[in-house]
């Protein structure tokens, strides 16, 4: 077979033979990594640039490349660009059409790095837009939250620990909860991003490059906040890509929770919230029903987010220094996990004003719970009675109140007074729910004027 045949390789000049058909399909990426096509391109501007800066191509070479890459451009965003199987990967599809284009020009492009540090930087490039996206969807999702907590920072709710009621709080307090969880993951996605955005160009294999380079100046092309140090490490990193879907794992993680109290507010038996009917499917075979599908499907896709984590750690974890092909699979959990997350914030920022929440139900839910019950140990503390004796007065109360069928509330005095003379008639404005929510005026607390408060924060952060 002569050497022509090879034309389409870059590499086919060590090679005897044809690629098999079967290798061919199984070792390209292209179907996937064409969505770095943006990335791409801007790296190898970026990289010509500094070529030519440096003199290691001419100047009338950097102008052909800029040319031919904005053709490129054009011909992918109308989607009449032919993505080639035979060509492999998104780079080699946008270098062989350069080089169609431009001629030798396109050629000299590759001069000074290797796909090892251009895929590097590409995917590094892309995560970084990515993220810039996700802060600002998580940032929507938040706002809606506030929105909808500062309508509701008066309704009282149960909270409840094990599933059971505990004491009373405000429904706006309870999604300001919420609202805490998705400030640590923007946080998380900040953090992520600056140890994302280091410049691997110009490590180009594993060991460097001969030519002299100038790497800094296409960080600051391309607005690195620096270089990777180490040309081996540049190439064979993905722990910016394993950082970032363990973000994203807890993201959906925080989304998760949100989707099982939607899931269970819903139920008739419960009935603290509706959910707008767009947001929910209906049955084939049951017209009655209204089945919660958005959440339902967030709770299922968290897995999906958490299986992608497991297979980045996995993928990395028995490579040797420095690239391996092992690494082309690193893009389809990521790209995944960035659309999955993408999605669901999207969509919980406009299901967020959907919620309309049934107050009667809330406070029946709380009239059945004893929720006031450490409110009167705290009244007979602040009495002078030691808090775990007045623990066990009231455990003693509310068994009774219990036998009875009423709430602890609903005794008259003289039966109170049985379990301690230090009640008084003043413990009824204890035993209210909104004494109870009144009393916690505190930095965290779920007193409605504090839940205002700390909405009012949250708005200025």
């Amino acid at each position: 077979m002569s050497q022509s045949d090879f034309s389409q390789y870059t590499w086919g000049g060590r090679f005897a033979e044809p690629i098999s058909e079967l290798v061919k399909r199984y070792t390209a990426s292209v179907a996937f990594d064409q969505r770095l096509w943006r990335q791409d391109i801007r790296a190898s501007l970026a990289h010509a640039t500094m070529l030519a800066r440096q003199g290691i191509i001419a100047m009338t070479d950097l102008a052909e490349i800029e040319r031919g890459m904005a053709q490129v451009s054009q011909e992918i965003e109308a989607g009449s660009f032919v993505w080639s199987l035979d060509l492999e990967d998104v780079h080699l599809n946008i270098e062989k059409r350069l080089t169609a284009l431009v001629g030798d020009a396109g050629k000299r492009l590759h001069t000074g790095r290797s796909r090892n540090d251009q895929v590097a930087t590409d995917v590094r490039l892309y995560l970084r837009d990515s993220i810039d996206d996700i802060l600002g969807l998580l940032g929507q999702f938040q706002s809606r939250l506030l929105d909808l907590a500062e309508a509701e920072a008066a309704t009282p709710l149960p909270g409840f620990t094990h599933l059971q009621v505990a004491q009373p709080v405000t429904f706006g307090h309870h999604l300001l909860a919420y609202f805490e969880m998705t400030k640590r993951d923007a946080e998380r996605f900040a953090d992520c991003r600056r140890r994302t955005n280091r410049l691997p160009l110009g490590a180009a294999a594993l060991a460097g490059t001969s030519y002299p380079i100038d790497r800094q100046l296409v960080a600051d092309l391309l607005g690195f906040d620096g270089v990777c140090e180490n040309s081996l490490d540049a190439v064979s990193d993905r722990d910016f890509a394993i950082e970032f879907c363990a973000a994203s794992a807890l993201t959906m993680m925080h989304l998760s929770r949100l989707s099982e109290e939607l899931v269970l507010w819903m139920n008739p038996r419960v009935g603290f919230v509706k959910l707008a009917d767009r947001f929910c499917t209906g049955s084939s075979i049951m017209p009655q029903k209204k089945n919660p599908d958005v959440p339902e499907l967030a709770r299922g896709k968290t897995g999906r987010v958490y299986g992608h984590l497991m297979a980045l750690l996995t993928l990395m974890k028995g490579q040797p220094l420095a690239y391996n092909k092992d690494n082309q699979e690193d893009k389809e959990p990521l790209f995944d996990a960035v659309d999955t997350v993408s999605d669901t914030l999207r969509i919980f920022a406009e299901m967020i004003p959907g919620i309309t929440s049934q107050p009667e139900n809330m406070r029946h839910a709380l009239n059945q719970g004893f929720a006031t019950a450490t409110d009167l140990a705290d009244y007979l503390t602040r009495k002078g009675l030691p808090f775990r004796d007045a623990h066990e007065v009231v455990g003693l109360a509310v068994r009774h109140a219990e036998e009875r069928g009423v709430d602890l509330a609903e005794l008259p005095l003289t039966e109170l007074r049985q379990f301690s003379e230090l009640i008084d008639d003043d413990v009824f404005a204890v035993l209210t729910v909104e004494g109870s929510l009144a009393s916690r005026r505190h930095i965290g607390g779920t007193a409605p004027d504090q839940v205002l408060a700390a909405i009012a924060r949250a708005r200025r952060a």
